[in-house]
């Protein structure tokens, strides 16, 4: 059966990662969710993430590995998605969320590429929300 919101199921996946304690996941790559690791990269969630060719089947799949603290709990608490296929969530500058009073981060879409809330705001934009992370 066909994934019908694949962001929903990379989020799913990197959830169920955590809960297991798999310090590596491996999904199906897209360009929205390279660029999603690359935010989770730069927002210091994940350590690193890499493209590579799938092994036996055809695509790419991408690898993310994932920060544990000294105590074995995930430096990555949460994970929601807020827009999705039936229910689109676009914002203006202005109304960009904040979530957890600004201790996490929203993932937005813009004309110039998936960032975060923060950085949308300081560069004027508004976009679609993808989803909160803390």
């Amino acid at each position: 059966m066909p994934v019908t919101d694949p962001i929903a199921d990379m989020l799913t996946r990197i959830r169920n990662a955590i809960q297991a304690g798999h310090p590596h996941l491996s999904l199906p790559s897209s360009q929205l969710k390279v660029a999603i690791a690359q935010v989770l990269a730069d927002e210091g969630f994940i350590k690193e993430y890499e493209v590579r060719d799938r092994v036996g089947a055809a695509g790419r799949e991408l690898q993310l590995e994932l920060i544990y603290r000294e105590d074995g709990s995930s430096v990555l608490s949460g994970l929601k998605r807020v827009s999705r296929p039936g229910l689109r969530v676009y914002v203006q500058r202005r109304e960009i969320p904040r979530p957890y009073g600004g201790l996490g981060v929203a993932i937005l879409t813009t004309p110039r590429g998936v960032m975060t809330g923060h950085r949308a705001r300081q560069e004027n934009l508004g976009g679609e929300v993808l989803c909160f992370v803390w």
